[in-house]
């Protein structure tokens, strides 16, 4: 039976004074396994914290288990699998996007710089965001929609609505030429 919510009922002060316990049992071997598991000694404590309030939301479940103490290590792990595999997308995409970057050109029109920057920067965060990454940086639309945590077909419709919104703007059927120049 759930409360007015639909949640489990709130424990009772016998559960309660068992989950302290297995709190002041566990929570520092669960933080040590946290930063082993991330490397990451800031990280640690926060997701050795958010393993206990999930064990907390499941005790019932848990206190049931036949190693609760092995269930939280398995939720700790699966919290750090978690962390470690943001973290490791959000670096691809930052690898992707730098290992894209061309040199600087040396004699850029700057006029024609200074135009495309201020056009770039009217547009929309996503459809700049797009158009940049597509023409100044040559990558993909796959490569794009990686970058930038989107789909192709979004990749698609925002860099064209990009550029058709920088061709209005610049008054150039060049656009494109401009944009690879002008995020040189």
């Amino acid at each position: 039976m759930g409360g007015k919510d639909g949640s489990a009922p709130a424990p009772g002060e016998e559960a309660r004074a068992e989950f302290h316990t297995f709190f002041e049992r566990h929570y520092a071997e669960l933080s040590r396994l946290a930063r082993m598991l991330t490397g990451e000694a800031d990280a640690a404590d926060d997701l050795a914290a958010d393993a206990m309030v999930a064990l907390w939301h499941r005790w019932d479940r848990v206190r049931a288990a036949d190693r609760p103490d092995a269930y939280a290590r398995g939720v700790v792990a699966n919290l750090a699998r978690s962390r470690v595999r943001s973290a490791v997308r959000e670096r691809r995409r930052i690898a992707l996007v730098s290992s894209r970057r061309s040199e600087r050109v040396d004699d850029p029109d700057v006029s024609a710089v200074v135009d495309v920057q201020e056009a770039l920067r009217a547009l929309p965060f996503r459809k700049r965001a797009c158009v940049v990454l597509r023409h100044a940086f040559d990558l993909s639309e796959r490569d794009t929609a990686l970058a930038l945590g989107i789909s192709v077909g979004t990749v698609k419709s925002q860099t064209s609505k990009g550029m058709a919104e920088l061709q209005r703007r610049l008054g150039a059927a060049d656009a494109p030429e401009l944009v690879a120049e002008g995020g040189r």
